[in-house]
């Protein structure tokens, strides 16, 4: 097994939406803690190789339909560079990794045991779901995208656990919905190219239609940005940073979703969603603004 090969099955690429797990520590105000920063970076870390175990699986789950696809083909294991063996090897050994981690929290302070079996016990739930998700759900519309919104929300419970800082509850559902917007648009590309080639990308695209894709983004967007509204404007949050001027940071979000709707509906480019960040300047700018916004006026 190459090194490379090994470096394309774990997607280290992906890991990026672990980021998830510091927005506890941020929203909480104790970014710059070192004991919730350093149990955050671990839960990063447990996520990380608990999510790279999943696209082990996952590739060994569509290793049929990689074969035939005319990108997916050089996938590692459909190349037939890293055998169904290694691959499950791999994937417990990622696994282990990753429960070795959160017993890692035990040493950030003495009063750790119940936040290390709480970031564990969701950190294998997740595992399980996903297995769930790659053998069967995602064969089913609707529940592919909600299962993968949902995996993003456990991100963020398993960073509230490890710093013991207690969720918002519209920070829980503009997660949820926000992760839902960017599954859909993802879908949509999905759909163009089904309506393209004649040939739907994955088992349940024939389940979506440009209509109800539109509609279902158009939606979860509105939705979020609500969310995001209603939390800066909340008691709690006001109460919380003794500042009520958290609502002027919904501008760069309410920007940020206008120009990933611009992506996908316009450029039609949103078969992707790391890809986009990572290389979209105008979104990179925006979160950039947002996050130094944010940080201004809540510290």
């Amino acid at each position: 097994m190459h090194y490379t090969s090994l470096l394309k099955l774990i997607r280290p690429a992906q890991w990026m939406k672990n980021a998830f797990v510091f927005c506890p520590v941020m929203f909480g105000g104790k970014l710059f803690e070192v004991q919730p920063l350093l149990s955050t970076l671990i839960t990063f870390m447990a996520f990380s190789f608990v999510a790279s175990s999943i696209y082990c699986y996952n590739d060994i789950c569509d290793l049929a339909d990689d074969i035939r696809h005319p990108e997916k083909c050089h996938r590692p294991i459909a190349s037939g560079a890293v055998t169904i063996a290694q691959a499950y090897g791999l994937m417990f050994l990622l696994f282990l990794m990753s429960m070795g981690s959160c017993a890692l929290l035990l040493t950030v302070g003495s009063d750790m045991e119940s936040n290390a079996i709480s970031v564990g016990s969701v950190i294998l739930f997740y595992w399980l779901m996903n297995l769930g998700y790659c053998a069967k759900l995602k064969q089913y519309a609707v529940i592919d995208v909600c299962v993968v919104a949902f995996g993003f929300v456990l991100r963020l419970f398993a960073g509230g656990f490890a710093t013991g800082i207690v969720l918002s509850k519209w920070i829980v559902l503009m997660t949820f919905l926000l992760t839902l917007f960017m599954s859909l648009a993802k879908r949509r590309d999905d759909v163009l190219r089904m309506e393209q080639t004649g040939q739907p990308p994955r088992k349940n695209t024939i389940h979506y239609n440009m209509t109800f894709i539109n509609q279902s983004i158009t939606i979860t967007a509105a939705v979020t940005l609500v969310c995001y509204i209603m939390y800066t404007v909340s008691p709690e949050v006001i109460a919380a940073f003794h500042n009520d001027y958290l609502y002027l940071t919904s501008i760069f979000v309410l920007v940020g979703i206008l120009r990933y709707l611009q992506i996908a509906v316009v450029e039609k480019k949103s078969g992707n969603p790391t890809k986009i960040i990572l290389h979209d300047r105008f979104i990179q700018l925006d979160v950039l603004a947002w996050f130094v916004a944010f940080l201004v006026i809540i510290y």
